[in-house]
């Protein structure tokens, strides 16, 4: 008789995914971070950030980097006590980013000298198409391989419809995709994806690969038509107060996409973050935001 796995989510993207598959009971812990859906806001919180409330994103990252430069290298720590008591089957982690979770490193050492001792799964998409594999993966690890399939194959369905619609539109608007303000990080992993494919062009943007610094100038020399504004794990409002940032630089006013007023913040932390479900509704809000001509 198969047992069902209890559970410790680490990522809030995995949470997602777990729930989306209708599996929210086998969850006995997840991470501070974890929000949605509600059914998880109940559940014990087994992490906590190491940064201070209410820093601005520039002292953020003057802390990320330090901290990770330190013996403490990860931004997190992890209730090793509650994580004993949990006594879990399958520990949900990634290696993808030490900035969005608790270290790997972290997680091996936690559950070393437990009893018994859980299956770690690693997740650690790059690419649109890796998160729907990691779908059908925790599917597999569930015992719910139908459950995922179905779930992957309505994904699939909205996205062929977005690529479609796009395909409709005159033009590719030029966009300055941004994760990060205070200093300027253009999109990374599936983010300049998710561009192309809603019908947008962004050359500062990495397919597949980690966001990268750049350049004020070079977002001059670009002449965006929409920016958009996504930092990584803000909410909308927590995000807005980064725009007086960009408002004090030399020509913004000048952009086209401020002059025909194409500038949006988005909720970074609900969407465009998190590498699970919800990056289909990420890519249907960008191709409303690039194409709001075309009817999705």
């Amino acid at each position: 008789m198969f047992h069902a796995p209890r559970i410790v989510s680490l990522l809030p993207s995995a949470t997602e995914i777990i729930c989306a598959l209708g599996l929210a009971d086998l969850l006995v812990a997840v991470t501070h971070e974890c929000d949605y859906p509600s059914v998880v806001l109940g559940k014990p919180q087994i992490t906590r950030s190491r940064l201070r409330p209410g820093m601005t994103s520039g002292e953020i990252d003057t802390a990320v980097r330090s901290q990770l430069a330190s013996d403490a290298h990860s931004l997190y720590t992890i209730d090793r006590g509650l994580l004993a008591s949990l006594k879990p089957d399958l520990v949900l982690t990634q290696q993808l980013c030490t900035v969005c979770a608790v270290d790997m490193e972290d997680v091996l050492d936690a559950i070393r000298d437990l009893p018994h001792i859980p299956e770690v799964i690693n997740l650690e998409p790059m690419t649109l198409n890796e998160v729907l594999g990691d779908i059908e993966m925790l599917g597999e690890a569930t015992n719910h391989p139908r459950a995922s399939k179905i779930l992957v194959g309505s994904l699939e369905a909205r996205i062929d419809q977005v690529c479609a619609i796009a395909e409709q539109a005159t033009e590719q608007p030029r966009i300055a995709f941004l994760e990060w303000v205070d200093p300027l990080f253009c999109g990374g992993h599936w983010n300049p994806e998710l561009v192309r494919l809603a019908g947008g062009y962004d050359p500062l943007g990495r397919e597949g690969e980690p966001s990268q610094r750049v350049e004020w100038d070079q977002i001059l020399d670009f002449q965006p038509e929409v920016m958009v504004i996504s930092c990584c794990g803000f909410i909308e409002q927590r995000a807005r107060q980064e725009l007086p940032i960009l408002e004090r630089l030399p020509g913004y006013a000048d952009l086209p996409c401020v002059r025909n007023d194409r500038v949006h913040v988005v909720d970074g932390s609900a969407y465009f973050s998190r590498p699970g479900p919800r990056l289909v509704d990420s890519l249907e809000l960008l191709a409303t935001l690039l194409h709001p001509e075309l009817s999705l």
